[in-house]
């Protein structure tokens, strides 16, 4: 009966439009004083522990460094290079918004700081071109979804965190996926394109082009730091993370000269605010996450799929529609902690790979981005755009759909995403 009461608090509550870090802040709070075995104390000691872990600097570190490359115009050099690249084919400006974005995700692992700061030069500029509002929307925040699907991403480090799944496999099984979403959101623009009649920029001339490729080539190495560190085992994902964050700075200031000291304070404040966001809701997940455990839900979830599913492809079904629900209301990373240590037994016991397991969670959590009511890049992009919410989810269901088919192959072709992990490193699955 407990039970029950608190999953009609916790809807209730998000009903009313209560903050879902709230949510589950207060339902574990609550729960946790009707179990007589648990103490009060609890509570604090879990959101404590929830959040003191080394990996977790990763999160604030990739925020500093998207924001550093926003702070800095990275972002517009990247748009500059992009159009070079792209900008010549029909409907040029949404192709170049697909690819800086596929670039930006190579640097940052932060969706949301991709679509501020590219939404914020693209959607106004796409609009004076002459594109619609719900196709500069809908392409803007559609395409910020890669930036947590192409490595770095910041779900997969947590993922890993809870999992003890290779970081370096997840990141190269997000290379494949994210670039065929970006790619498949190229061909639905192309389309619409012509039928639209969207506008193409003249073809960048070879000298135009390289002068754009040297002047970029310090954000561009980014990603190669990065992955290359953390795969070859030079560094950890957390400190990857914080030679990201350096090097940006360094760049921006020595190189670019965008950035000065006195900018720093704002940056900083700006990270610290879009950090705690995540990190709160975490900390309150963990502390749920011992409401859970009390009532044994990952052995119960166990039991049901064994005893009444069994078949492996139909789990995977139920996992993707119900991640695609939970995305819809809440955070990737608390609906990580909440679920994943739930699932996880039972999908070993399905003879899943970890690797496998993180790429289905995380491609479909990352499509809660754009699903409302919680969607924040649906919500940032319709805010930049001066679009309804309504408006915003029709002109971004086509690219849910896009992410959707490649989701599918990830989950029932997993030799599409792990060609790369095992190719360049086989060691990572042993």
């Amino acid at each position: 009966m407990t039970a029950i009461l608190l999953v009609a608090l916790f809807l209730i509550l998000m009903f009313i439009g209560v903050p879902i870090a709230f949510v589950i802040g207060v339902v574990a709070l609550l729960g946790i004083f009707t179990v007589p075995y648990i103490p009060e104390v609890t509570v604090p000691m879990k959101m404590l522990n929830g959040i003191n872990s080394f990996v977790l600097l990763a999160v604030p570190l990739f925020i500093l460094a998207a924001n550093l490359m926003n702070s800095g115009k990275i972002s517009q050099k990247l748009i500059d290079l992009s159009m070079a690249i792209v900008g010549h084919i029909r409907g040029g400006l949404a192709h170049a918004n697909i690819l800086v974005s596929m670039i930006f995700a190579g640097v940052s692992g932060a969706a949301q700081a991709d679509t501020a700061g590219v939404g914020k030069i693209l959607i106004p500029n796409m609009k004076q071109k002459g594109y619609d509002t719900e196709t500069a929307v809908g392409v803007t925040a559609a395409s910020s979804t890669i930036g947590v699907i192409i490595p770095p991403s910041i779900p997969m480090i947590i993922f890993a965190g809870l999992t003890n799944a290779s970081i370096g496999a997840l990141f190269l099984g997000g290379i494949i996926p994210g670039i065929l979403i970006g790619l498949g959101m190229m061909l639905f623009i192309y389309l619409r394109a012509i039928k639209k009649g969207y506008p193409k920029a003249e073809r960048a001339k070879l000298k135009e082009l390289l002068k754009l490729v040297y002047e970029t080539l310090p954000a561009l190495i980014t990603p190669i730091i990065i992955i290359g560190g953390i795969i070859s085992g030079f560094f950890t994902a957390t400190e990857a993370a914080a030679v990201a964050s350096l090097y940006t700075l360094i760049i921006s200031m020595f190189f670019y000269k965008t950035i000065k000291l006195s900018d720093l304070p704002k940056i900083i404040t700006d990270t610290l605010a879009l950090s705690s966001l995540s990190l709160f809701a975490l900390a309150a997940a963990s502390a749920l996450g011992e409401l859970l455990s009390y009532y044994q839900l990952a052995t119960l979830a166990q039991d049901f799929f064994v005893n009444n599913v069994g078949q492996k492809w139909v789990f995977i079904a139920i996992l993707i529609v119900f991640f695609l629900f939970v995305g819809t209301f809440m955070d990737a990373i608390p609906a990580m902690i909440l679920f994943v240590p739930v699932i996880l037994p039972t999908a070993l016991q399905f003879g899943m790979d970890p690797v496998h397991l993180g790429l289905i969670v995380v491609i479909t959590l990352a499509i809660g981005l754009v699903t409302p009511p919680y969607g924040l890049c649906l919500l940032l992009a319709a805010k930049i755009g001066g679009l309804s919410i309504e408006k915003s989810f029709g002109a971004v269901m086509p690219y849910i759909l896009i992410v959707l088919v490649v989701l599918l192959f990830v989950a029932f072709l997993p030799s599409v995403a792990f060609y790369l992990p095992k190719l360049i490193n086989p060691g990572l699955f042993s």
